[in-house]
Order: structure tokens, then sequence, then C-alpha cells
């Protein structure tokens, strides 16, 4: 079997699983589809959360590393992994690895991220890096080192990277071309500075929910549409409240898997390198699930009844403009090491790295 009829069957499924699970995993279900070593006997227990639901290419990930810890370390570290946001939302699961008593170790966005790391939403501004394989150059070379110390200086070590993809607008009423298609236009915003101030620089008013109430918030009108990927609309179920898709590719959101340094920190060195040892493999891997799926679940969209529009090269070109001065006010208020990292960006995007 191909690795693209692979895929294509994988997102199918997950569409179907989504329609079921409407984003919202029973108790204990969980615990029944990713546990199946005790801890009793380990020395020392991974408890690992993510809001993605399983049969996703975050799920993936996740279980493979479990299957690659578990193994290296000849059981001493046993791995538990919680999906579909049964731990909580991703701003929960931060807080949560900031504590290291319920969770170890989280799969969330950048933007979550910046609830307790500010700065690290720099990492989605609009139309800041201009290719998926841009960013990973990026990301992985000169952002690496600065992203790491600000993450250690708040509790967190950067184990890896995934990422959520590139975010579009998902509409009710009409696609978003201009943005004068965005005037007052109320929309749903992650509680990101970038993100809201990117809404505002389009004319839009910027409504901040989390995700669990998007849908209900959708459905009743108290917004009118969202930006994220296809995958997690579909993961989310927001497709059922919307009629039109906008592909504006706006912003790139990256993803990280962060563990609480204090933990980490006790463990034996041969333990510490063994958290790391998976961590290239399957990084690139995550990145290649979630794009491959992207395509694909276009078409889902138009299947469902959903009218896709993809912007064209003026129409991105305007965007481009209108948020351009998102970048001099996130400015303003980012630390001196959060200047330093936007900095290291702008000048490898210069040399073409």
């Amino acid at each position: 079997m191909s690795a693209t009829t692979t895929t294509r069957r994988l997102a199918i499924g997950l569409v179907a699983s989504f329609a079921a699970l409407a984003f919202v995993v029973l108790p204990g279900a969980g615990d029944r589809a990713v546990e199946s070593a005790r801890a009793d006997d380990a020395e020392f227990t991974l408890k690992i959360g993510t809001v993605a639901p399983d049969r996703t290419p975050w799920a993936d990930l996740l279980n493979r590393y479990k299957k690659e810890v578990q193994k290296r370390s000849n059981g001493r570290v046993k791995v538990r992994v919680y999906l579909g946001g049964i731990k909580g939302d991703e701003q929960s699961l931060v807080r949560q690895v900031f504590k290291g008593e319920t969770l170890q170790l989280c799969g969330v966005s950048t933007a979550a991220m910046s609830a307790m790391v500010a700065d690290v939403d720099i990492l989605e501004l609009p139309y800041l890096f201009d290719s998926a394989e841009q960013a990973d150059g990026i990301l992985d070379g000169v952002a690496r080192p600065h992203l790491e110390k600000m993450l250690e200086e708040k509790g967190f070590k950067l184990l890896m990277y995934s990422e959520n993809g590139y975010r579009s607008f998902g509409t009710k009423g009409g696609f978003v071309k201009t943005p004068d298609d965005l005037k007052a236009k109320k929309m749903r915003s992650q509680e990101s500075p970038v993100h809201v101030e990117t809404y505002r620089a389009l004319g839009a008013s910027p409504v901040t929910i989390s995700v669990g109430e998007v849908l209900g918030a959708l459905q009743t009108g108290v917004v009118e549409g969202f930006d994220n990927t296809p995958l997690f609309t579909f993961a989310a179920s927001w497709h059922q409240a919307i009629d039109h898709y906008t592909v504006s590719r706006h912003i790139y959101q990256p993803a990280l898997l962060v563990i609480n340094k204090a933990w980490f920190d006790r463990l034996p060195k041969d333990l510490q390198d063994i958290l790391f040892a998976p961590a290239a493999k399957l990084q690139s891997r995550g990145r290649k699930g979630v794009r491959a799926m992207e395509p694909i679940l276009l078409e889902e969209f138009e299947k469902k009844g959903i009218k896709v529009h993809h912007s064209t090269d003026e129409e991105r070109a305007a965007f481009r403009k209108a948020t351009r001065p998102v970048w001099d006010i996130r400015r303003e208020t980012a630390s001196e090491g959060g200047k330093a990292m936007l900095d290291a960006i702008l000048e490898a995007k210069k040399a073409g790295e």
C-alpha cells in the first residue's frame, strides 16, 4: 500500500471518527486506548497530555514515542499518553506540566505555550514563514537556542517540534478574499496577542474563546468564523458550523513537545538521553503526517458541502500588507530575548536559510 493511499484512508477514517467523537473523549477511553503497561514497577512514570484525538498524526507520534522510550529504557520509564483533551485544554496542559505533578510532558501549539512563556507566540506572526520548509530550517536552526532559553527560564525543556500547520479562515456566509471581508466580523481568536492583533489589523472583531466552546459559539452566532488548519477544524468538529473555507495560510503554527525541566533534571543521565533519542526521527514523521493530510481534508470539506477557495497571490499580498504592522506591535511588547529570536529569524530569511 502506498504512503498516499495510507494517508488518504487515515484522513477519511479521521473524518468519520471526528463526527462520532465531536472532540470529546468519554472518561476512561483515553486510558483504555493508550495505556497498556502498569507503572507500579517502573523507576519513573512520564505522563503526557494533548488535546489531539486518537487516529491523528499527533496521536501516532506520541504513541510511537511511548513505545520507543519504554523499549529503550527496558521498562525503567513507563509512559502514559492522555489523548483528546481528557486532561484539559491546551493552556491547562501547559500549567500542569509547569507544576510537574499530574503531567510531566505535553504537546501543544506555540500560541497555547505563550500563556506561560509569552514570547513564544512571536513564532506565529502573520506571514513570518514563506513555506513549511523554510519554517523547518529556521526553527531547527537559529530559532531553537533562543526558544530553548525562553522555555528553560520558565521551567520547561523543549523535547521536539511538531506542528498544527498553516491556519486559514473558516466562515459562515462567504469567503475571506480581502481584508474588507473581515471588517467588523466577529471571529474566534486564540488567547494570544499575535492572534488578537492580527484580527484587529484586518478590521475584524476578535473574540477569545477556548477550544471546547467554539462550536457552540459558531452555532449560536457569538462568532461568525475562525482561523485554524483543516486537520484541527475536523478534529474539533468546527466544520459543522461553517459553509466557506478560505485557504489563506496566513499563520504558520508550530507545536512543541515540552517537558517539566525539574522532573527531567532529576533523571539519571542515561534516561535523559533516552527521552531525547527518538525526537529527531519522530519530529520529521510528525510534520510529514500533518502536511500530507491537508489536501485530502480539503477535499472532504467540499464533499460535505463546504465551499473552498485558495487565495491567489494578489489576495495574499493584500493580507500580508495589512498584517505587517502586527510585527512592530509585537516587537514593542517583547522581551530582549523575544526580540533577539525575531531578529535571528529575519536574518536567516534574508540569508535564505
